[in-house]
């Protein structure tokens, strides 16, 4: 195994830093456009950010341009610390402009900004701000921001680009990437990057036009339409998506958006093609479409039939109906692709609900979505590999393997989805210990062990709020610092998919030979 390649690492880093900083200006014209006090904050964060990244590009540029699988590990990793670290600038800028204003102002510290940062880059969406609405426009924006850079993960961008700096990015795009993906819209990997980041911008000015046509004006609209693709969550409104719930085109709108940001990117493509049997013939679409659908209809049984009947007139259901039909298809799919928006308080309707709807925290969207937790792929081949371990007892001497789009998966990828899965109920069941002590502490409660449970199954799976008292439009900002931190880190664990960080804690990654 041949030695890492330091210079080739801070190069790739370098271009991450430059592409941060080029949104870092974006954010200062929209300060700019409203007026209010961050221009300085946000052109002083993208000059010296944008700076550091030249100089690291510049002084590596003579380094080797080959990936390997162990730099591209790292690249990832360092990468995203890069952007999470620099993506605060902002807000510590912010803190020290808004100290008229003691309310906002104390929210604007350390601890509080790092979580923030990193629930938008992982596209959490989990947020320490008690009144977002009352926030700074350009910081609004930025927040939005953080959000669409990590829902598709700023690393496939970057590939997008590498063949202009003469770098393969195969090995990025494979530990990035989340899921198992298996479905390549280009037979180069930098091609299938390119598609996949013009569909998203596509996607996110169509959407914004939409929304801005059905009622929104055209910064929340845009805000939304950001974190709606990337499944991240973030909203301009304290009572989020709730703010427009007279206005229902506005909710069908940001239905499909989360639906397409939880869909594999690459079916997505193949459907602007007009290829549709190619993505019927996709046998983890199906299943999150059949997640979904039956999710639904048990969803919109006990809310028509017991949460909301008394809607509309006694001799006319139908208001009934498209309300408890609308609202469940909203938070189900808002759960499933992780976006976690919502319209209701859901956990205030009957607590079956409630278990159903902690249950699609350990699901999460397809693989090769903007979503985060297991993924619906990985959820198929370990059900599917229980059905043919029945066979295997059966008949011991017969080679019965399991199948993925009627192909045989080798055992190597069955493996793998196995250990994902350990590692990652293993790393909740620790964390949500971990977090009650540091949280509640060893008098805890059976609510805050409900909380503990639920936070950090959210947080791991990307999905943003828990249940109970950090529940849909909950502040996270009552948090103890020490499980703020903890949070943030299961929520990068999670974005990144386990294995791309814990490999880096193996002394086997570090051994040259």
């Amino acid at each position: 195994m041949k030695s890492l390649n330091y210079k080739v690492i801070l190069n790739l880093s370098g271009v991450l830093l430059l592409l941060n900083a080029l949104f870092m200006f974006v954010s200062m014209f929209v300060s700019i456009y409203f007026g209010d006090a961050l221009t300085y904050a946000f052109l002083f964060s993208g000059s010296v950010i944008g700076l550091i990244g030249g100089l690291m590009v510049y002084f590596t540029n003579d380094s080797r341009k080959h990936v390997s699988k162990r730099e591209g590990y790292l690249v990832v990793f360092i990468g995203w610390l890069f952007l999470i670290l620099t993506g605060c600038i902002p807000y510590f800028l912010a803190f020290f402009y808004l100290q008229e204003d003691d309310l906002i102002h104390n929210q604007f510290y350390v601890i509080n900004i790092f979580y923030e940062t990193v629930s938008g880059y992982t596209a959490t969406g989990s947020t320490i701000f008690n009144d977002p609405q009352n926030l700074p426009k350009s910081i609004l924006f930025w927040r939005s921001t953080t959000n669409w850079i990590g829902g598709m993960g700023i690393i496939v961008l970057t590939i997008a680009i590498l063949p202009f700096l003469g770098i393969g990015g195969r090995q990025l795009f494979l530990a990035e990437a989340p899921g198992i993906y298996t479905d390549k819209i280009h037979p180069r990997i930098t091609d299938t990057a390119k598609n996949l980041w013009i569909l998203y911008i596509a996607l996110t000015l169509i959407f914004s036009i939409f929304l801005y046509f059905s009622g929104m004006n055209l910064f929340d609209a845009t805000n939304h339409a950001m974190s709606a693709i990337s499944t991240g969550g973030f909203s301009t409104k304290n009572s989020g998506v709730a703010f427009w719930n007279d206005n229902i085109p506005v909710q069908y709108l940001l239905m499909i958006l989360m639906f397409i940001g939880g869909t594999n990117f690459s079916l997505i493509y193949l459907m602007t093609k007009g290829q549709f049997k190619k993505i019927w013939k996709n046998e983890e679409f199906r299943w999150y479409l059949a997640l979904i659908g039956i999710t639904t209809l048990v969803v919109f049984a006990g809310l028509f039939f017991v949460v909301f009947p008394n809607i509309g007139t006694e001799f006319n259901s139908l208001a009934s109906f498209e309300h408890s039909l609308r609202t469940a298809l909203f938070h189900v799919i808002s759960i499933v692709s992780t976006t976690a928006f919502f319209i209701e308080d859901y956990t205030s309707w009957l607590s079956i609900i409630t278990l159903i709807f902690f249950a699609l925290f350990f699901i999460g969207g397809s693989a090769g979505s903007t979503s985060g937790g297991v993924t619906v792929i990985r959820q198929v081949i370990l059900l599917k590999n229980c059905f043919v371990e029945f066979k295997r007892i059966l008949h011991p001497n017969a080679i019965v393997p399991v199948r993925y789009n009627s192909k045989a998966l080798p055992e190597a990828v069955v493996f793998h989805v196995m250990a994902f899965f350990v590692m990652f109920m293993f790393t909740w069941i620790v964390s949500a210990i971990l977090f009650g002590l540091l949280n509640f502490g060893i008098t805890m409660n059976l609510e805050d062990v409900l909380s503990s449970l639920t936070i950090t199954a959210s947080t791991l799976g990307n999905v943003g709020p828990g249940i109970g008292d950090f529940g849909p439009g909950k502040s996270m900002n009552n948090l103890s610092d020490s499980a703020k931190l903890l949070c943030s880190a299961l929520m990068v664990l999670g974005r990144l998919e386990l294995f791309t960080i814990l490999i880096l804690f193996t002394p086997a990654f570090w051994k040259n030979n």
